[in-house]
């Protein structure tokens, strides 16, 4: 075994890995950008190397190898975890590469080539073809609808559905441009894309003395935009004998290839034929995200197993020694709003609570609070995973951990993470990659309801917002706004602004020893008395020391995770979150159309890049017209036009950051673009970058 290792990565994988070192004994160097800084991989590994230029950069990371007498570097996932060059460099150096041979990764990062090896190997594969052919033309063989994909690369990134030939050409040229963009190489392949079918992947272990055996499978087909969301072990499709012949035809691709430590070959299988035939469609060369559902289910560590193979041990145990005991589930905590067609969202973390007590619930994460959620990196914030005895347990244990996790200072996927779960074919194991793009509007009610803002927690940010009044006013009432009356204190309105709409709350008196709420829902399961016409006065409490806050409505009492953010107060409870500010007169307030208000000023939808301009100021547009393509996190958002007109202003350009909500373009009616002074005013609240 290794004395020292350094861990190419970041955030929750690097401390997954730091880990299993510290447990074996071994060196843990870490390596971090500017921004990560103060992250707590580097917090809590033995020792850590600043990268000047970030984690792509080859030299540095070699150079940080040496420094720091690691003998061997793991790579994790995502940046150099499948990168050859990477690999032939520390070979070079005398460092050994915590995964597969460069010439499996190169073999199998290349969708062409993966396919025609183990396709040859006897493993069943998709139907299409691939560059230098006419993607075009192999579409049309092939029959739409059809999956335009990156040959190198995975994750999602890249791959359109195209489902009749007039999209082919504006799909091509999105997916060879984020082809470009996130692998270096625009290559495209096309394949059939099979509707709705189940996304299931085996582990495979190999050494390099020739052993080679799989962990079962993981079933990952609850999905949106490619991207994974939910994984568990082992699938509820497969019985013993598909488990059986997917796991020999996942080794045979494998060996084909000559592959040593820890991968996963994928299928997609269908759900409904019998025997449930499946095809092959990527080989990752790699740890995977979803690793711990598999060491959840087997009892073993994949980390330790990899370390040991790149050490040149064998595999400590053959195919007959591998039992699957219960059933595991996980989820992924994304900074991303899902009633926002699940754009990134980013921010710093004010607050922040991980279940922990269960010894069957695992929480894999990088998270801390203070710790700034940007653009650079991908949005996945942690995992949330769970074990029972039986796929029913694992999902209601998996639930009540979620419940107890909380976010505060970005928006994540949490509460729609619950309302997934909850999804009655979702517990009956009816599962398809299509199911939450079939399911979404009930999904995002289930989440998140009708209303916004709630009654209790528009409540709960008026007592909060008050008590904060009062503590700056001192002791002395009369310097609380809205003053004191003889003999009674009285009624501050607050107007509050959550997720584009607005709703006053009235408070009167001190939050602390008692007060009065004035509003226009009831909570709910208060006794409440009516106060004229639809709204509902109640007596209430607040109990708040900065952190979590304990709201008293008649009796009632609620407990919210608690923070604030300059004027805005943030909510959290039973994993949903909620950022209300103070509404300011004058301020448009709603930015939940983003891209679409109604005035013609066309806002960022998420925090990025402007990656690509299609119009210039003066020029006419049509309602719907493209007009920018913003980037973040290697995924592209097209904003478009959102209502006929003239583009009147465009304040950003390729290649500018902007904050969501900047104001990326004003499209004008035509009489009104063209009349004196038209473009003045139309960006007083900001913008920009």
């Amino acid at each position: 075994m290794f004395d020292t290792v350094l861990v190419a990565n970041r955030g929750e994988i690097a401390l997954r890995v730091i880990k299993t070192l510290r447990r074996l004994g071994v060196r843990s160097v870490a390596v971090y950008s500017d921004a990560d800084a103060g992250s707590r991989h580097v917090r809590e590994a033995d020792a850590a190397v600043r990268l000047a230029s970030g984690y792509l950069d080859i030299e540095q990371v070699v150079a940080a190898a040496r420094l720091s007498g690691a003998q061997a570097v793991h790579p994790g996932y995502g940046f150099l975890a499948e990168n050859t060059a990477f690999a032939r460099r520390c070979a070079r150096e005398g460092l050994v590469f915590v995964g597969p041979p460069p010439e499996a990764v190169e073999t199998m990062g290349d969708k062409i080539r993966a396919k025609a090896t183990v396709e040859a190997a006897g493993v069943p594969v998709v139907p299409g073809g691939a560059e230098p052919g006419d993607l075009e033309e192999i579409a049309r063989r092939v029959g739409f609808p059809v999956l335009i994909k990156p040959s190198a690369g995975g994750g999602g990134k890249g791959m359109l559905v195209v489902r009749s030939p007039r999209e082919m050409p504006e799909a091509i040229e999105s997916a060879r441009r984020t082809a470009a963009a996130a692998f270096g190489d625009a290559t495209l392949l096309v394949e059939r894309y099979v509707d709705d079918p189940r996304h299931i992947e085996i582990q495979v272990l190999a050494d390099a003395h020739g052993n080679v055996i799989h962990l079962g499978e993981r079933e990952c087909s609850l999905q949106r935009r490619h991207q994974k969301i939910i994984e568990e072990a082992p699938s509820p499709l497969l019985d013993e004998d598909t488990r059986r012949g997917m796991g020999e035809e996942a080794v045979r691709a494998a060996r084909s290839v000559g592959y040593v430590g820890a991968g996963t070959v994928e299928f997609i299988v269908s759900g409904d034929a019998p025997g449930h035939p499946r095809y092959f469609i990527e080989m990752n060369t790699r740890l995977q995200v979803e690793h711990p559902v598999t060491e959840l289910v087997t009892g073993l560590d994949l980390v330790e197993l990899q370390l040991r193979v790149a050490a040149g041990e064998p595999l400590p145990l053959s195919q007959d020694d591998v039992r699957l005991r219960g059933h595991a589930v996980e989820a992924r905590v994304y900074a991303e709003d899902p009633a926002r067609d699940f754009l990134p969202t980013g921010g710093r973390v004010l607050a922040l609570a991980e279940p922990g007590a269960d010894p069957d619930v695992r929480v894999d994460s990088g998270l801390q609070v203070g710790t700034v959620v940007g653009s650079e990196y991908d949005p996945m914030l942690s995992k949330v995973i769970a074990w029972g005895p039986d796929r029913e347990g694992a999902l209601r244990r998996l639930d009540s951990a979620l419940r107890a996790t909380t976010v505060l200072g970005v928006t994540t996927n949490i509460a729609f993470l619950r309302a997934l779960l909850a999804d009655p074919d979702v517990a009956a194991g009816n599962l398809g990659t299509g199911l939450i793009d079939q399911r979404l509007d009930a999904l995002l009610d289930a989440a998140y309801g009708s209303e916004a803002l709630p009654a209790d927690v528009l409540a709960a940010a008026g007592l909060v917002l008050q008590d904060r009044l009062v503590s700056n006013a001192g002791d002395d009432p009369w310097d609380v706004p809205d003053g004191w009356r003889v003999g009674e204190p009285a009624w501050t309105t607050w107007l509050l602004s959550a997720r584009g709409e607005t709703a006053a709350v009235k408070v009167r008196g001190l939050p602390a020893r008692g007060c009065e709420v004035l509003q226009g829902e009831p909570p709910p399961g208060a006794a409440l008395s009516r106060e004229g016409g639809d709204s509902f006065a109640t007596g209430a409490a607040l109990a708040w020391d900065g952190g979590d806050a304990l709201v008293t409505l008649d009796g009632v009492t609620s407990h919210f995770a608690c923070a604030l953010d300059g004027q805005s107060v943030w909510l959290g409870r039973d994993g949903r979150s909620w950022a209300i500010t103070p509404h300011v007169p004058g301020d448009p307030g709603d930015r939940a159309g983003a891209g679409r208000t109604g005035d013609g000023v066309v806002r960022s939808p998420m925090p990025g890049t402007v990656l690509l301009v299609k119009v210039v100021p003066g020029e006419r547009v049509t309602e719907g017209q493209p007009l920018l393509i913003v980037e973040a996190m290697k995924m592209e958002h097209t904003v478009t036009a959102p209502t006929g007109g003239v583009v009147a202003e465009l304040p950003v350009r390729a290649g500018q950051p902007v904050d969501m909500d900047a104001v990326l373009a004003v499209v004008r009616d035509e009489d009104e673009a063209t009349s004196p002074g038209a473009a003045i005013d139309t960006l007083t609240d900001g913008g920009g970058s």
